[in-house]
């Protein structure tokens, strides 16, 4: 796992009106802080990244679908530098997942249907704290394509 990502399993209470899926709360002993909470809808094989925080941490849960998170550690400093991590999020692994600033990700939508993609940060958008790269372009040693094991 990268240095300083984390991943908690998140609670679904199913009654027979539906379901509460929960995400965060402030006295969770991992929430940070608050800057802005928004959703991100991808299709299946489409791919949304890579992309960096400066200053952000990101907290995303997958509520409706699944995705594939791909995470890349390049930081300098960092023990876990050029890892490659990859997280299933969503129907089958309902969970929280922390992703600490200058940690690359992006995701890929998997599946059949559409996925929606919550992400809670810590600091509101700013577009000079985020930097992007091409999804299959770059730097970052990944393959998005699928894998037939």
């Amino acid at each position: 796992m990268i240095d300083g990502v984390m991943i908690h399993p998140l609670k679904r209470i199913p009654d027979e009106r539906g379901q509460i899926m929960h995400m965060l709360r402030c006295d969770d002993p991992h929430f940070e802080a608050f800057g802005e909470i928004y959703f991100s809808m991808v299709y299946p094989g489409v791919v949304k990244g890579w992309h960096i925080h400066k200053e952000m941490t990101l907290f995303y849960a997958v509520p409706k679908g699944t995705i594939k998170l791909v995470l890349y550690d390049d930081r300098p400093a960092s023990a876990t530098q050029s890892t490659v991590q990859e997280i299933f999020l969503g129907d089958s692994n309902y969970a929280l997942v922390r992703v600490p600033p200058m940690v690359w990700n992006g995701f890929k939508g998997v599946g059949v249907d559409f996925a929606i993609v919550a992400n809670c940060a810590t600091l509101p958008h700013d577009p000079d704290e985020i930097d992007r790269v091409d999804p299959f372009d770059n730097h970052i040693p990944y393959d998005w394509a699928l894998k037939h094991r």
